[in-house]
């Protein structure tokens, strides 16, 4: 990325914003503006949006900020401006979400965030801690490495119609990755992966899709 290039991080109360600044910037980034001002959004060279929580909560406080869902889908659909989604904002690139009811996602990548069962009792939920990140095939953004996952609930896409980039294991397989043209969602967490994690976001402040 151009050092001058901007950058917004995308404020919905649903994120552990000072992490992921921290993160951006330990990745090189260095004009970053934390805001939910369609305005500022729909200008950005960049954008990331986290979140955590749960699916339908932060889909609420992302349409409860007048304009800002349109001002993501002209700048991610239309423009094709760079975006990068992180946990319950990657899920939000999903048609709907199944967490305490079905709640409306942005759509962007056919698919649905359900609750994961695994498929032994030993496999936990919350999916908690250090897993392996595979990618399921080239990607400029995705290598295989070790990221750091905190989640009940996964994106499970349509078979024919591709999206997920890489897959973990959860006494199964499990979605870590998603994508398409300019856009990639991860659902750990790159602010708490260490080495790993900064190395994936300036992929991200660098890439040219």
């Amino acid at each position: 990325m151009r050092r001058s290039a901007s950058l917004a991080l995308i404020d919905i109360e649903s994120g552990n914003l000072h992490s992921v600044e921290n993160a951006l910037r330990a990745a090189g980034a260095t004009d970053i503006a934390v805001t939910a001002d369609p305005y500022v959004v729909a200008g950005a060279d960049r954008i990331v949006l986290p979140g955590v929580g749960a699916f339908g909560a932060c889909a609420a406080n992302l349409r409860r900020v007048d304009g800002l869902e349109q001002a993501l889908n002209a700048a991610v659909l239309e423009r094709g401006t760079p975006f990068f989604g992180i946990c319950v904002g990657m899920q939000l690139m999903a048609e709907t979400g199944e967490e305490l009811g079905t709640h409306r996602g942005l759509g962007w990548l056919p698919g649905r965030v359900r609750r994961l069962e695994p498929g032994t009792m030993d496999a936990k939920v919350p999916h908690m801690g250090w897993n392996d990140v595979v990618p399921t095939g080239e990607h400029p953004l995705l290598r295989h490495g070790e990221a750091y996952f905190l989640h009940s609930f996964a994106f499970e896409g349509e078979d024919d119609a591709g999206g997920v980039i890489a897959t973990t294991d959860h006494a199964g397989p499990v979605t870590a990755a998603i994508g398409r043209d300019t856009m990639v969602g991860v659902q750990f967490h790159p602010e708490k992966s260490q080495r790993y994690g900064i190395d994936l976001l300036s992929r991200f402040l660098e890439w040219q899709p």
